[in-house]
């Protein structure tokens, strides 16, 4: 990795040398006292991108101009508007494009992957994830085993930090499944913790998840367009994802899934609707479930079109982008703003923060969660005052993501300036 500087010059320096530097104007930023932002919360909702009007306004005007017959005359018909996004997620995620589509919210899909996948019988009916989940994960899991008759203490296993850590250990996860495996139905987790940054090895507990008999699933909600996906070679049974946060697509824009190829021709329960029907015969309106090939058939209802047009916009940018480009960014600039933050602490008296998210690369992605000892919310507060847009999570956390595609090094130089004043 670089010998890093805490300095403007060597900050634009490297500027100068990014390959992704003119993705920076592709997207609009909000201002403070008539300046950019330094926008350090792409982990909970992405820029703008500069296109997003125009893509709109295509599909408003297709609307005003055929109404209904947008269907099949509109410049994207919406009909088949879904197909668009196939090879374009599956260049994200890691996938063949039959085994991803975009649709519903990420809880949602969610609900509708685990009515397909957490089919427990018998002795084994129990899920395992990670504790301290995304609430709405815990909500979704909770649910979904009350429904199944058992009740969430017994059914679910959580695996926590070791006494005393923030991370967990992975050799815990290994071990709960060594142990108890014929019990667990279902790997339920999220692929990057939203609280602590910390990125899992899911290849790994995938690979061990089917030795115990179990399926697995992952929410992928930090993960896309964050950190490199493999979902078809890790042979990931099912996943699902938001788009508003690192992959830009506007607030609570339309989310995706992805079902491995080999579950394609199962006979898979699944909650059915119109637009997963095979699209063949879909408008004959018979009786009678034919779901579509691949991850469409989980489709409910039809495509919401213009949450659609923004999201394509924003795959559009990651491909141009290339994703390995993305992913080397990342991990130089998380590595930047690391150094920057160790620099000032060394510097400055009164600076008691503990970074716990992972240090290596390749555990975690463009996201650094700073644990903050005594005036937390008060240091964050001031951030936001000086124009630092960042997140607070309870009880005492800040969490600070430069996204590759719009922030620069001399981004991490100015918070690092401004957390120093702020201190």
């Amino acid at each position: 990795m670089t010998n890093f500087e805490n300095s403007l010059d060597f900050a634009q320096s490297m500027d100068r040398e990014d390959p992704l530097r003119t993705f920076r104007s592709k997207f609009l930023f909000p201002e403070h006292n008539g300046k950019s932002v330094v926008y350090f919360t792409g982990n909970s909702l992405g820029l703008q991108p500069q296109d997003s009007e125009n893509a709109l306004k295509t599909e408003l005007d297709d609307w005003k101009k055929h109404g209904v017959e947008g269907h099949f005359r509109a410049k994207n018909p919406w009909f088949s508007y879904h197909e668009m996004f196939k090879p374009l997620l599956a260049e994200v995620v890691g996938a063949k494009p039959i085994e991803v589509t975009a649709m519903n919210g990420l809880t949602t899909n969610l609900h509708l992957l685990m009515v397909s996948f957490y089919r427990p019988s018998g002795n084994r009916y129990k899920i395992l994830c990670e504790a301290k989940a995304f609430p709405s994960d815990q909500y979704a899991l909770e649910s979904q085993v009350r429904f199944h008759g058992y009740l969430p203490e017994d059914a679910i296993i959580e695996v926590s930090p070791r006494e005393g850590g923030h991370l967990i250990d992975e050799q815990d996860i290994y071990d709960i499944l060594q142990e108890r495996g014929d019990e667990i139905a279902l790997i339920m987790m999220g692929g990057v913790n939203y609280y602590t940054g910390q990125l899992f090895s899911m290849k790994e507990i995938t690979k061990m998840g089917h030795e115990a008999g179990a399926i697995v699933g992952f929410d992928l909600a930090h993960a896309a367009g964050n950190v490199p996906l493999k979902l078809n070679e890790w042979n990931v049974d099912f996943a699902a994802w938001c788009s508003y946060k690192y992959m830009n697509s506007g607030p609570g824009s339309v989310a995706g899934i992805f079902v491995h190829e080999n579950h394609q021709e199962s006979e898979l329960n699944r909650f059915a609707g119109w637009w997963g029907h095979d699209p063949e015969t879909r408008f004959l309106m018979k009786k009678g479930f034919v779901p579509s090939k691949g991850a469409e058939s989980w489709q409910l209802s039809n495509a919401p079109i213009l949450a659609m047009a923004v999201h394509k916009v924003a795959l559009e940018l990651f491909v141009e982008a290339g994703m390995q480009n993305i992913f080397n960014k990342k991990d130089k600039l998380t590595a930047y703003l690391e150094f920057v933050i160790e620099d000032i602490s060394k510097k400055t008296n009164g600076l008691d923060i503990e970074i716990i998210t992972p240090k290596e690369r390749n555990r975690r992605g463009a996201q650094l969660s700073l644990l903050t000892h005594g005036t937390g919310k008060d240091l964050f507060d001031k951030l936001t005052d000086k124009g630092v847009v960042a997140d607070w999570r309870e009880p005492n956390v800040i969490r600070i993501a430069p996204a590759p595609l719009y922030n620069s090094y001399e981004d991490v130089y100015n918070f690092g300036q401004i957390l120093s004043t702020a201190v």
